[in-house]
């Protein structure tokens, strides 16, 4: 039994708001966002960090992370950018290990809401945002 959250999430038996999945990732909204919007794309497969992830599979959760960006951006949430971040060992402020990137929508001039967001990290209706995120990949010809 796994005792990675990130594995109980792709394996089920752990809450997310899934917006995205395919045979390589899966993605799901973070329970601590720092915007509106700010999803985790993972790996099936466990790895803990850069050093173990496959490079075809990293290019599959990168590929993914371009996707959903697009949608960030041609959806109700209304993106004009995304930050793609992976944190990779705790010295870079990973804390959950098992790779991870994160995709976070960005707003012209939210230089001091994302700063809050830092430190807030709520989403006040996730359910709502997940169902956004989810119709526009959907509409998505990729």
């Amino acid at each position: 039994m796994s005792t990675c959250v990130f594995c109980a999430i792709v394996e089920g038996t752990a809450p997310s708001r899934i917006v995205y999945r395919d045979d390589a990732v899966i993605g799901f909204l973070d329970i601590r966002p720092v915007t509106r919007g700010h999803t985790l794309i993972v790996p099936r497969e466990h790895s803990s960090g850069l050093a173990d992830l496959e490079p075809d599979v990293g290019a599959r959760l990168f590929a993914a992370g371009q996707r959903l960006a697009a949608a960030m951006k041609s959806c109700a949430l209304s993106a004009d950018g995304v930050n793609l971040v992976v944190n990779d060992g705790r010295a870079a402020f990973q804390t959950v290990f098992h790779t991870h990137l994160h995709v976070v929508p960005r707003h012209d001039g939210d230089k001091l809401s994302f700063a809050k967001g830092l430190v807030v990290r709520r989403d006040n209706d996730p359910d709502t945002t997940a169902e956004i995120l989810r119709s526009a990949l959907e509409g998505d010809p990729r």
